[in-house]
């Protein structure tokens, strides 16, 4: 692998995770992010339904870009991320039919994130397979950690208990997973309501924009002072 690909490799993954994240930086499928989030399970569960939504679709896209005219380009994205989510739904109904059930109608609602269609829009009908189906893994993966983690915030604070009902997504093994904070601790209704979903966001957001900030300002003092380095030895 060259040089060049591996950087390009790498930046897909920091551009997913972090540096454009879609629930952190471009605030994309706040929807389903603030509603289903009540839980870690539900969280986790609608995090990687939308990432292997996000993977199939580009992957798709781009296989097909080079038969589609312009003015049918969208449309046909639109159809294929619906066909995408229907079979992950049918798929959730057969295998997880209790988790769909709490899921509910976001399940569906997939369809209208807009992360995946701005993914296969923006990225996918522009490049090879490879790199578009990296790019939806690291967006889906992106927006699956953020899910999760809120999930497990307002699951952890709001009830006191944290991987409720795990079995819902792995089986029977994962009954005995839940994890409880001390008895006498009564939980803060606020965070499982919706209020709680924005407050708890709008922490990750300021955590994640303090740590861009202190990393951006290191950055430039370490530029400061290779330039004040290079000046003083000319």
């Amino acid at each position: 692998m060259s040089n060049q690909q591996s950087g390009n490799l790498q930046s897909i993954w920091i551009d997913g995770l972090w540096r454009n994240n879609p629930a952190l930086v471009q605030l994309l499928g706040l929807c389903p992010l603030l509603a289903v989030s009540n839980s870690t399970i539900n969280g986790l569960s609608l995090g990687l339904a939308t990432m292997a939504t996000l993977i199939i679709s580009n992957v798709s896209v781009s296989a097909t870009r080079h038969w589609l005219i312009s003015e049918i380009r969208i449309p046909v994205f639109v159809l294929l991320i619906a066909g995408i989510v229907t079979s992950i739904s049918l798929l959730m109904n057969a295998f997880t039919h209790q988790l769909y059930l709490s899921l509910g109608i976001f399940i569906p609602l997939i369809i209208t994130n807009c992360t995946i269609l701005a993914r296969a829009e923006a990225y996918a009908s522009r490049q090879r397979i490879i790199p578009a189906a990296l790019d939806g893994l690291a967006m889906g993966l992106g927006f699956a950690l953020v899910l999760t983690a809120l999930g497990a915030l307002r699951e952890l604070i709001g009830t006191g208990h944290l991987l409720a009902n795990a079995d819902q997504l792995f089986g029977a093994m994962a009954s005995d997973w839940r994890i409880s904070l001390p008895d006498s601790y009564r939980g803060l209704l606020v965070a499982i309501l919706p209020p709680g979903a924005f407050i708890l966001l709008a922490l990750l957001l300021a955590a994640r924009n303090i740590i861009e900030h202190r990393r951006e300002a290191l950055q430039n003092k370490a530029d400061d002072s290779a330039t004040a380095h290079q000046e003083a030895h000319r």
